[in-house]
């Protein structure tokens, strides 16, 4: 058997799933695995797929990607363009998109699973293949550990992961230490008094609450974070009202918070709960407003030997000049709760998929920032290739690396 990984990768574009809803994904992941006769077990925390390769004697090496996509209309114009749609988690109906490249993890993993299938004469150990639901919503990796993932199969020795990105196909972008930002996903709901359009000093108005609030939240990291350090407030969503003539009695806002590390978690999430309470007291409102923490994620560091160790490899097998050091990425990830909660190291690292011949000339005018499409966008799409061999040989690079 030769996967046709082009083919599997735009039926994975073509048909995107929401998180904890990847059932038509799990089943292409499954029906691979079958194939290539891995033993597997699927519906681990809802949707996700565990696959084990046992070979004998040595460490036990976790591969991980995630699977799903996100509430996006898809604009690349490409002949494979995701037209699906989906029910979100508040029963909307949306645009699905994988607008983030979960479909190209997916598919590079059962790519390199294939080749180390087909050289296990030339190693030793165990390899964990883990798909994993739910990376958008920060709660796919939890879910599968509340499921048992550690218990169930042999425990890490070491935790590897991969992220397509926007840089130059071809390249690989790695760093020691913390590699992307923690994060928390936050809902604040302000309660104000519902009232009559015509008659708006009989109402506390929460849509104006709500006005003040968010730009009152830029100035935290404009004028209360040091210059030198990282922080992201960005405030996603904000719903209020229903009708042009009628004052609502509460508006809602959906942040999300990034920060290199947990002492700056506390400082920002205490700026955050001191502005929104200071807007509605300045509001006049007469509830507090409630402040939830929907979901929150560590920042994901690599381990600093594992990391040497892998981009001497790197180098070695896809040469010189291939590994570059992207900076710490103000994205977040839950793939290192797998790492922190067995206690194994971890690497995980980027590599591009945009066009390397556009990415230097958006480089050479200016415009990177305008002309290449990032994750999240409805215009992200990596190239095909080198994009997927090598993402596929970098997972069996890395496999290689830390087996026996």
């Amino acid at each position: 058997m030769t996967l046709d990984l082009e083919a599997l990768y735009i039926d994975l574009h073509r048909h995107p799933e929401l998180s904890f809803q990847e059932t038509r994904t799990a089943g292409v992941v499954t029906r691979e695995l079958e194939a290539l006769e891995i033993e597997f077990e699927e519906g681990i925390g809802k949707t996700g797929v565990v696959g084990v390769i046992r070979n004998g004697e040595g460490p036990v090496v976790w591969l991980r990607a995630d699977m799903d996509a996100l509430p996006v209309q898809e604009q690349t114009g490409l002949a494979y363009a995701s037209t699906a749609r989906g029910v979100d988690p508040a029963g909307t109906d949306v645009p699905v998109m994988h607008a983030c490249g979960h479909d190209m993890h997916v598919t590079c993993l059962l790519g390199a699973l294939e080749k180390l299938v087909a050289t296990k004469d030339e190693w030793s150990g165990t390899i964990v293949a883990v798909f994993q639901p739910a990376e958008e919503y920060g709660a796919g990796s939890q879910a599968m550990i509340a499921d048992g993932v550690l218990d169930r199969f042999p425990k890490p020795d070491i935790v590897l992961g991969q992220h397509v990105t926007p840089l130059p196909a071809g390249t690989i972008g790695v760093r020691s230490g913390t590699q992307m930002a923690a994060s928390d996903g936050l809902t604040v709901t302000l309660l104000g008094r519902g009232g009559h359009g015509s008659r708006p000093h009989s109402t506390i108005d929460p849509v104006v609450m709500a006005a003040a609030t968010v730009m009152r939240l830029q100035t935290i990291v404009s004028r209360e974070v040091d210059p030198r350090d990282v922080a992201v407030v960005t405030v996603g969503s904000i719903h209020a009202g229903l009708k042009n003539n009628i004052i609502p009695a509460e508006a809602r806002l959906e942040l999300s918070l990034r920060y290199p590390d947990d002492e700056a978690r506390e400082r920002v999430l205490a700026k955050v709960e001191r502005v929104v309470r200071a807007e509605a007291q300045a509001s006049g409102a007469d509830e507090e407003p409630v402040i939830v923490i929907d979901h929150s994620l560590p920042p994901t560091i690599n381990d600093v030997h594992a990391t040497a160790q892998l981009t001497l490899a790197f180098d070695r097998a896809f040469g010189e000049g291939t590994v570059v050091d992207p900076g710490m990425f103000t994205g977040s990830e839950d793939v290192s709760w797998f790492a922190r909660e067995s206690g194994a190291p971890l690497v995980f690292w980027f590599w591009g998929g945009i066009d390397p011949q556009a990415y230097a000339d958006a480089k050479a005018a200016g415009t990177i920032d305008r002309d290449v499409p990032t994750n999240h966008s409805p215009f992200f799409a990596p190239v095909l290739q080198p994009t997927l061999d090598l993402g596929v040989g970098a997972l069996v690079v890395a496999a290689r690396e830390f087996l026996g």
